[in-house]
């Protein structure tokens, strides 16, 4: 059994009230048709497929989405959404087995792809705060139903009737 098999099971599911749940599925369904629209209109817009506009769109959809390919930025932009704000320590401590190296290049690459903010309070001590940007937050809430599809599918989240 592999590490995250181990957590899954290990932590028991979140049982919400049936309303909520419901909620939640009908935002997931809702993100779904609208997925399925935006997919239609990009579609209509290759002329039926043409090899040459599949590619550049199949591309332009890896270039877009290389900042969740890479390890730990994901992880980063999550603490960030679901805590808020917070120091470099407090990112630290939220984040399971990641080097103190990795988090700052992490950081700086998410601030360099503007979906972090670093924010500068004068001291003394100077303190360091990240913060998502308005990108960042919208990325945020663009995922929130993936992640939730995958809680349900998971058995994570279930409803309490």
């Amino acid at each position: 059994m592999d590490e995250i098999e181990e957590h899954h099971m290990s932590t028991p599911p979140l049982k919400i009230p049936r309303e909520e749940y419901q909620a939640v599925r009908a935002s997931i369904e809702s993100t779904i048709t609208n997925g399925g629209d935006i997919r239609s209109i990009l579609g209509n817009q290759s002329g039926g497929g043409e090899a040459n506009t599949l590619h550049w769109e199949v591309r332009r959809a890896e270039e877009a989405l290389h900042v969740f390919g890479s390890r730990w930025t994901t992880e980063i932009l999550t603490a960030l959404y679901i805590a808020g704000p917070r120091r470099f320590n407090q990112m630290k401590n939220l984040l399971e087995g990641i080097s103190s190296r990795t988090l700052s290049d992490k950081l700086r690459f998410l601030v360099d792809e503007g979906l972090v903010h670093r924010q500068v309070e004068d001291g003394p001590p100077v303190r360091v705060a990240y913060v998502l940007s308005e990108h960042g937050r919208t990325c945020g809430r663009l995922l929130s139903p993936l992640v939730a599809h995958l809680k349900i599918h998971a058995g994570m989240l279930l409803s309490d009737d």
